[in-house]
């Protein structure tokens, strides 16, 4: 293919991704609305009394068996990683209820669930949901229900469903539980048996790159030909000759082909006329903000420092399943900050931290899966690279990084830019979340 003038818009990893791989024979501008790289891939430099600290507040963790695209551009760019501990803490102070799942201690640690008949049960419809989810896999069945269909059927009780499951998988996927009930239930099951939260063995290690995500951000972007920040394009309209870029201040240039590396939601209403598919299958995505603080603040964590896990999910009152989801970070465990000094990022605080222990506050929007918007995947590529629009992210997928970076290979091999390597399995289609806990049982032994 010869060289052509390519627009990539969008600055996360989808869209870096695909304008690091379409430098290799094409002449690249990468647009961004935010006045920095890297999207969700946000490390912030924390100025404590021992240091300026790099922090992780969006893109943490991954691992080589579910991310083998993005393990490969890892290794490729020959960034330092260390492995990354995974655990899960529950915290009601409305119910006085505390439990991690990293050994018999921490589920214990509140000796009264030795002696809660509810507590006990969550247990047994832990082990038993772990038998049924492996045994419906294999059969293939579930492919038109619902999660909160499968939970009914199954008879799992309130337990499980509001100090376990839920909350689990809210966190993963930071939208609300009762958004959480609409997921898929075959691919919900998919996801946890192939991130080993439905099993106790063969688990993944996580792994997390030392000083932060950004040490990748600044690899690629010096591959970049034009990179043009705080620039937000706000109109797409298909020319003759290619596609002519807009923004709230006039042209920004006409290009040969485009790559739409925004949410769905955002590249639609970019698209000045969008035809009858383009509207319906971008339009099936929707988005949940999700508000993010750095802190210091232990208030926002289980009162017994002993269930303090790499993920906390914090509730304080009986769950509805419309709040948004809640859970804390501790980020000293995740990544190998060289400080004493406990730091945390928690979305969507039940209160917002001490406001002298605020480092950073960001809103970080995930999408939404439910089954309007997986049919609509299933559909993508119905409009993909047509009248020379591509579009890639993390909607292709479950919402994650290696779905996003997944996308953006796919289409810079149709550009003719394929990746400096190959891998043993297929760019993954399974959710690069945010943080993925480990289940019960996981973690450090006693």
């Amino acid at each position: 293919m010869e060289s052509r003038r390519i627009a990539v818009v969008g600055a996360g990893v989808a869209g870096i991704g695909a304008a690091w791989l379409l430098s290799q024979r094409h002449e690249v501008t990468l647009f961004e609305a935010a006045d920095r790289l890297g999207g969700h891939s946000n490390t912030v430099v924390c100025p404590l009394a021992s240091g300026d600290v790099p922090v992780d507040t969006g893109f943490i963790v991954y691992n080589e068996r579910n991310y083998p695209q993005l393990s490969a551009l890892f290794r490729y760019l020959d960034l330092p990683t260390v492995d990354s501990e995974m655990s899960f803490a529950f915290a009601a102070s409305d119910i006085n209820l505390e439990y991690a799942g990293n050994n018999i201690a921490t589920l214990f640690a509140q000796r009264r669930n030795l002696f809660r008949p509810q507590f006990l049960g969550m247990v047994r419809d832990i082990l038993r949901f772990n038998r049924e989810a492996n045994r419906r896999l294999e059969r293939g069945d579930g492919h038109q229900q619902s999660l909160g269909e499968l939970l009914d059927e199954l008879g799992m009780g309130e337990a499980f469903r509001r100090y376990y499951l839920l909350p689990m998988s809210a966190a993963i996927w930071s939208c609300p539980q009762d958004v959480m009930l609409r997921f898929p239930a075959r691919s919900f099951l998919r996801f946890f048996a192939n991130h080993g939260l439905i099993q106790l063995a063969n688990r993944p290690q996580w792994r997390t790159v030392r000083g932060g995500s950004r040490e990748y951000i600044q690899r690629m972007q010096s591959a970049i030909q034009t990179i043009r920040t705080a620039t937000p394009v706000s109109g797409v309209e298909r020319t003759g000759r290619g596609v002519a870029l807009s923004g709230p201040t006039g042209g920004l240039g006409e290009f040969d082909e485009v790559v739409m590396a925004a949410h769905a939601d955002q590249t639609l209403a970019a698209l000045n006329t969008p035809n009858p598919a383009e509207a319906q299958i971008l339009g099936a995505f929707s988005y949940q903000a999700n508000d993010a603080y750095l802190h210091t603040d232990t208030a926002l964590m289980p009162q017994r420092r002993a269930v303090w896990s790499a993920w906390n999910h914090m509730t304080a009152k009986s769950i509805d399943g419309s709040d948004p989801v809640s859970v804390t970070y501790w980020m000293n465990r995740l990544q190998p900050l060289p400080t004493e000094q406990d730091i945390f990022v928690t979305l969507n605080p039940l209160t917002p931290p001490s406001a002298d222990q605020i480092i950073h506050h960001q809103t970080y929007d995930h999408p939404v899966f439910d089954r309007e918007a997986m049919r609509a995947q299933a559909a993508l590529s119905d409009i993909q690279g047509h009248d020379r629009l591509w579009y890639c992210g993390s909607y292709h997928g479950y919402g994650f990084h290696e779905d996003a970076f997944a996308s953006a290979i796919r289409v810079a091999e149709r550009l003719g830019a394929p990746p400096p390597w190959t891998t043993d399995s297929a760019p993954a289609s399974e959710p690069d979340p945010l943080i993925t806990p480990a289940p019960l049982g996981a973690g450090a032994t006693p």
